[in-house]
């Protein structure tokens, strides 16, 4: 077939785009079309007998049909065959029979345009033979060094002498990239059409040659090993040829050396885990997924500190000493931690080991703010160990703690190991902050691995599920802490040796600013002492009412803010060599009061009783207020009350009926309600006529906080009796005690925080349960017992004795 059997050129063609394929005029090739345009240029050939322009797609444009995005120059040929397929394709056989060139697109029409043949530039006739010679050369030597061309190519190419063709064929050969093919397809010079594929067979032959080289030097060494060793040796050598075969052989080098450094000190089991993953990583392919999980893992394991421990022994002295340093007050706390640590040094002395002894876990509790966390930096600096700290708060993943097993992507070590890496040592001291708010999930419960973690008895083979070794955790002190130790589970607290940390009084708080707060804060902002002074009464000010807390730590803020405003007083002034905060100019520092603790009424009323409460962050003072409204002995309760405290509110009514109705609290009769007839006949109404001709409403104020526990049951008795005998309560009085339905009153929890926030509530009468009064008594802080009398009560009778005005 020949293009003068159709219409003269230019000639108006169909186009059909392909995006994989880079043709050629002398091909006959299977085209498969699944673009509609592409499938509508066929069929329009097809139906009026037209030659049909095949070009290919711009690469990193496959799939447009646009004319910028098609190469103008392709072939022009027939279509001998088209056939449809089931899946929606056509397939067109396609003779190709000139080069052709897109002239200008039609208006109007995507797939069609102006189609003229390319002409060719003459060419000098033995220059041309001169390099159709070399190529042949080239493409003789290329077919002994590469399968890839096939004998056919050389003989064609020998009886051939149109130079087109022979470029056409050794192209089509090559398998080039398409911009390449494309380059040389439209080089109107065939001279520099067949230098540029003189060139490109020159750069298939070097790299058969280098291919051909590595596989002379691989054959000797694969004749006994399988494909996967050929494969690795072939490898091998091409990273031989670039220079990067030794680098991870260096690598399994240094671990295998670390390895034996560490054997002395690891056990046996680390050993042969350890060993045994390096063999195989050494094995695995560099870059399977397999080889960077061991190879994470061989990193995390080598940097444990196997054998590393602190030179320096248990010292109860240096402890102590550095306690006192550090720490104002605290004489309780600070020597059961002395006394804690004595029994570690006489073991250490006589050769017994911490689980022998079967110590208990040291758990600081106490609010916020007092030290609990700076308690254990002192232990850590006082035995020389660095010091860990996990904070468990929130914390609900038993994986965080005991590592993920390895079949887990972003697998790594738990918090533990991975603070044994950071502290580089096997005995540092670890705190585990928080530790009574560890929550619980679907992903398991960390409390369950931490009584693991916290047992001698268990902890000197502590397995990591990451490392998949035990590791021995019984040289690590550890020092947990709390907020409320009533949340941490039974189990876990029977590991655990508490120390309790209670509110600091007013008198400490200004002696812990003075001696702490105030010289380290003057360092963190980059001030001398003589730069910045605050008066003694500026700062009880500061610590009475800017910042009423169980802690000191909302104090160390303020304290803070007081040194920044300095700072920029000073650099805004630079004459000025001292700022003084006084009492006066205090209200220019800071910007408002905070009273955390109210203040007790400034009179006595009806109705209105001071109780004390605990809280996780001190000790607190909850007024209770009660009304009557006539009724029928109702009983409203309100303020966000919790269950237990709703029934203590039930239990003082039914106690206060029980007073009433034995005649041991005197109603007068102006307190009983009376009918008009009652009242016109003079008639006497029994006492016990009061609580069931009112209705009595119980309310505890700032009814957003929700309040509960078990110690308010003499005060809403107090509340109840006082508006129902309609007399007054002292307002100097506060109370805290549980009643039974008999009137007795049972001892109660947080004494001292209790009585700390009566002293700063200005509380002069404390009514306690007489249990607590003979047993916690030496608790209380000096400065509280001074100014606060307290009184130890056995019932409610003495309660209303004390705290009702006559």
């Amino acid at each position: 077939m020949q293009l003068s059997d159709y219409d003269a050129f230019p000639s108006q063609l169909p186009i059909v785009v392909e995006d994989e394929l880079f043709l050629y005029p002398f091909m006959i090739s299977p085209i498969f079309l699944t673009n509609q345009k592409d499938i509508d240029a066929a069929t329009d050939a097809m139906e009026n007998n037209s030659l049909l322009f095949v070009t290919s797609s711009v690469a990193g444009k496959e799939g447009s049909r646009d004319f910028d995005a098609m190469y103008k120059v392709g072939v022009i040929g027939s279509i001998m065959r088209k056939v449809h397929i089931p899946d929606g394709r056509v397939k067109i056989l396609f003779q190709g029979l000139a080069r052709g060139e897109i002239i200008e697109p039609l208006p109007g029409e995507i797939n069609k345009a102006v189609i003229d043949v390319v002409k060719l530039e003459p060419y000098d006739q033995l220059r041309t033979d001169a390099l159709m010679d070399v190529l042949r050369d080239k493409i003789k030597k290329l077919s002994t060094l590469s399968s890839h061309v096939p004998a056919d190519l050389v003989r064609t190419i020998e009886e051939n002498d149109e130079p087109q063709r022979i470029a056409d064929l050794v192209s089509s050969m090559l398998k080039l990239d398409k911009e390449v093919a494309y380059a040389l397809y439209i080089e109107p010079n065939i001279e520099k059409r067949l230098l540029g594929l003189i060139d490109v067979i020159t750069s298939e032959i070097e790299s058969a040659k280098v291919q051909r080289e590595i596989r002379s030097k691989v054959h000797s060494k694969i004749e006994q090993t399988n494909k996967e060793y050929f494969l690795k040796e072939q490898l091998k050598e091409i990273q031989h040829e670039l220079g990067m075969d030794t680098q991870r052989e260096e690598e399994i080098a240094n671990f295998r050396e670390k390895i034996e450094q560490l054997k002395p000190e690891m056990s046996e089991d680390a050993y042969k885990e350890i060993s045994k993953q390096l063999d195989r990583f050494a094995r695995m392919h560099p870059d399977s997924a397999d080889a960077n999980l061991l190879q994470s893992y061989l990193e995390w394991v080598l940097e444990l500190p196997f054998g590393q421990l602190s030179k320096k022994n248990l010292s109860v002295e240096d402890v102590s000493r550095e306690l006192d340093k550090d720490h104002y007050s605290l004489e309780k706390p600070k020597e059961r931690i002395v006394e804690f640590f004595s029994v570690r040094e006489l073991a250490m002395l006589r050769g017994i080991k911490p689980k022998e002894t079967g110590g208990a876990i040291l758990c600081f509790a106490g609010p916020p703010g007092v030290g609990k966390t700076s308690l254990a930096n002192s232990i850590a600096h006082a035995l020389a160990r660095p010091l860990v700290r996990i904070a468990l708060g929130g914390l609900e993943d038993v994986n965080e703690l005991r590592g993920h097993r390895r079949t887990y992507v972003g697998a790594m070590p738990g918090r533990l190991v991975q603070g044994l890496i950071e502290a580089k040592s096997m005995d540092p001291v670890i705190v585990l902050d928080e530790i009574d708010k560890v929550g619980r999930s679907m992903r398991g419960d960390p409390t369950a691995a931490l009584l693991e973690i916290l047992d001698p008895e268990q902890n000197s083979k502590y397995r990591d599920y990451y490392l998949n070794f035990n590791i021995d955790l019984s040289k690590a002190i550890f020092i947990a802490t709390a907020n409320d130790v009533g949340r941490i589970p039974a189990p876990l607290r029977d590991r655990m040796e508490f120390i309790g940390l209670n509110s600091y009084t007013p008198k400490e708080k200004f002696e812990i600013a003075k001696r702490y707060l105030i010289p380290q804060e003057l360092k963190k902002h980059a001030l001398k002492a003589r730069e910045f002074h605050i008066s003694d009464k500026a700062l009880r000010i500061l610590i009475d009412e800017y910042t009423r807390e169980a802690g000191v730590r909302n104090l160390r803020r303020r304290i803070a803010g007081l040194m920044r405003k300095a700072a920029r007083m000073l650099l805004e002034d630079k004459t000025r060599e001292l700022v003084q905060v006084t009492r006066k100019n205090l209200d220019k520092f800071v910007d408002k009061k905070v009273f955390e603790i109210s203040l007790i009424d400034k009179k006595p009323q009806i109705g209105v009783v001071s109780g004390l409460a605990w809280t996780a962050v001190g000790g607190d003072v909850l007024t209770i207020e009660a009304i009557k409204i006539k009724g029928k002995g109702g009983l409203q309760l309100t303020g966000s009350l919790g269950d237990v405290m709703k029934e203590s509110v039930r239990i003082a009514h039914s106690v206060v009926k029980i007073l009433i109705d034995e005649r041991k609290l005197k109603i007068p009769s102006s307190a009983i309600p009376h009918t008009l007839k009652e009242h016109e006949e003079n008639i006497q109404v029994d006492a016990s006529e009061v609580y069931k001709r009112y209705d009595l409403h119980i309310h505890v104020p700032e009814g957003a906080t929700p309040k509960d526990g078990p110690s308010a049951g003499i005060t809403m008795v107090t509340a109840i009796a006082s508006i129902l005998s309609n007399q007054k309560v002292d307002n100097r009085v506060a109370m805290t005690g549980e009643v039974t339905l008999t009137g007795k009153v049972l001892p109660i929890g947080g004494l001292k925080e209790k009585l700390i926030a009566a002293y700063k509530a200005g509380v002069k009468k404390a009514l306690i349960p007489v249990k607590n009064y003979e047993r916690d008594l030496d608790d209380i802080p000096e400065e509280v017992k001074e100014n606060i009398k307290i009184i130890g009560v056995s019932n409610v009778q003495e309660v209303l004795r004390e705290a009702l005005i006559k």
